[in-house]
């Protein structure tokens, strides 16, 4: 880094400074894992929370988001290099130099163990040990291992990601039972066909960065018949909350509308590709996920 951008990055004022270091957190992302734990915690409680479950699931929701954060973060000091030679991710403050790797750590570290003290003291020693497994999953064994490794890195890395529900139920629940494993799944199937829809309009930013993602590797139609293949097991997935006895008439009918939803979707842009349309895949897929979440909330609710 040189002498004159160090001197700048020494002049940020204090709120530009915190707006660089909250950027690291990766918000967007982070609200989507604290979301998907809530949906967990909500669901592992029947019926409406007490008011002491309700402190237990706004304690355990912060210690989550810190240390979600707090692995972003590190993803950001570990891919420095790498965000720097993408269009996607250059504007990052460890990519673009506004923060060191050394202020990047730091942060890192002490959200990482703000939010341990809030999981531990707050909520209970399993979700502590869950929400760490899954800092190590996914800032070192996807960012380090498998994602400069292997084009299906977001296949197996995808494990970690898929987590948030398991942790909002160990929360309020002290176990991890069937009915989270489910929502796992479901996270970690939904993963690869909206991380390569990505990948798919963003193939000239990963090949620039010298990492194998599935387009880059395997090529633009190969992919896309992944992405359609993966939304048919997928909808599967989704309808095992149905099948358990987890939820009834109106998850099934929420699961099967968005599943062939995502699959009209997928189908187009396996057989008309373009990359507006895989933007469109990207986004919806987002909603996909919220919304059939919601749902099985909805149907939570109203059968209690």
């Amino acid at each position: 880094m040189s002498s004159s951008m160090v001197s700048s990055s020494a002049d940020v004022s204090l709120p530009s400074r915190a707006r660089q270091f909250y950027a690291l957190t990766k918000p967007r992302v982070v609200q989507l894992i604290v979301f998907c734990a809530v949906i967990g915690m909500l669901l592992a409680v029947p019926g409406v929370p007490t008011a002491e479950e309700g402190v237990r699931a706004v304690a355990a929701s912060i210690g989550i988001w810190l240390v979600a954060g707090a692995a972003a973060a590190f993803n950001c000091l570990i891919e420095q290099e790498i965000d720097s030679r993408m269009k996607r991710t250059a504007w990052r403050p460890t990519a673009n130099g506004e923060l060191t790797r050394t202020q990047a750590l730091i942060f890192s570290a002490v959200l990482c163990t703000l939010g341990g003290v809030v999981l531990v003291v707050f909520v209970n020693a399993l979700t502590l040990w869950l929400t760490l497994g899954t800092f190590v999953g996914y800032a070192i064994i996807y960012t380090v291992i498998l994602k400069p490794a292997t084009p299906q890195n977001i296949v197996i890395g995808g494990a970690s990601g898929a987590m948030p529900p398991v942790l909002g139920w160990a929360a309020m629940r002290g176990a991890v039972e069937p009915e989270a494993l489910m929502l796992c799944l479901i996270i970690f199937l939904w993963t690869p066909p909206h991380f390569w829809a990505l990948a798919l309009y963003r193939v000239e930013d990963y090949a620039r960065a010298g990492l194998p993602m599935l387009p880059v590797t395997h090529g633009n139609k190969f992919t896309r018949l992944h992405v359609f293949l993966y939304t048919w097991v997928l909808l599967a997935a989704t309808l095992l909350p149905y099948i358990y006895g987890m939820s009834r008439h109106i998850y099934l009918v929420s699961a099967v509308v968005l599943g062939l939803w995502f699959m009209v979707y997928a189908f187009r842009l396996w057989r008309h590709y373009s990359d507006e349309l895989a933007r469109k895949t990207f986004r919806f897929s987002i909603l996909h996920l919220m919304l059939l979440f919601a749902a099985l909330l909805v149907d939570h609710y109203v059968w209690y």
